[in-house]
């Protein structure tokens, strides 16, 4: 028991027999070539994610990425800010990947993509029966996110009664299903990503101000790219390299 505590892939009983033996080699050459595939996965997510993947010199950019490395490690809400297509999501991918929270899962729910009235069950599950159409328990984005990374894309969207729920979940990370009776507490990190002027919206009482300094806690506006053109050379060589092979490999017609 104490050599299973300590890492022991398997133990044998006497009398040994050789094909036990065997079988105890086999399993443990198994388990090590999971965990190589394993690293040589994380490896490779991380050089798709990893601050290398923000091709830019801007030195507004250089200012954000200091802020990610910064912010990787710790547990701190982020509200990344920015117009559609200045990287919002790929922030927030660099955050998780780089931070210790890696391993586990990075879950995107965009607001904007799934119907208001399905929506809740996105973000918290439901439970068998919980209403019409309810045939089996549903494992929500919360859940599925425990010790990882869960991004909000387009929180300004976000339906005011669903804003009184996520702050309810963000105190203590606690939560029911819809449906349920028991609270589920996880460990989640908090990105959320809008292309809206959040503060705007609390004055205007479209977005619930409570709500606004729960997720305002570390805020990253991106620059729009009409703004950092001479990043604009080193994006066509990134991607010229990127599809290259791809281009190549395809039959002319």
């Amino acid at each position: 028991v104490s050599a299973m505590k300590e890492g022991a892939t398997d133990y044998l009983l006497k009398p040994i027999k050789i094909e036990e033996v065997e079988l105890g080699i086999q399993r443990a050459l198994l388990q090590t070539d999971l965990i190589d595939e394993n690293r040589k996965l994380r490896e490779e997510i991380k050089s798709l994610y990893g601050m290398d993947t923000i091709i830019s010199k801007h030195p507004k950019m250089n200012e954000i990425m200091g802020i990610v490395r910064q912010v990787a490690d710790s547990k701190a809400t982020v509200l990344v800010e920015g117009e559609s297509g200045t990287g919002k999501e790929l922030v927030a991918r660099a955050i998780h990947f780089n931070s210790q929270r890696a391993g586990f899962s990075f879950i995107v729910v965009n607001s904007t993509a799934i119907p208001k009235e399905l929506l809740e069950s996105e973000l918290f599950g439901h439970e068998k029966g919980a209403f019409t159409g309810a045939v089996k328990r549903k494992i929500g984005s919360f859940e599925l996110a425990h010790r990882g990374t869960l991004f909000l894309d387009e929180i300004g969207e976000m339906p005011k009664e669903l804003q009184v729920k996520i702050l309810r979940a963000m105190e203590g990370y606690r939560f029911m299903r819809v449906g349920g009776t028991e609270e589920i507490d996880v460990d989640v990190r908090l990105i959320t990503a809008t292309h809206r002027d959040l503060k705007a919206a609390v004055e205007t009482r479209e977005f619930r101000e409570d709500l606004f300094y729960r997720l305002h806690v570390v805020s990253i506006k991106l620059p729009l790219l009409r703004e950092r053109k001479e990043d604009i050379h080193l994006l066509v060589s990134h991607f010229i390299e990127k599809h290259k092979k791809e281009v190549k490999d395809k039959p002319l017609e």
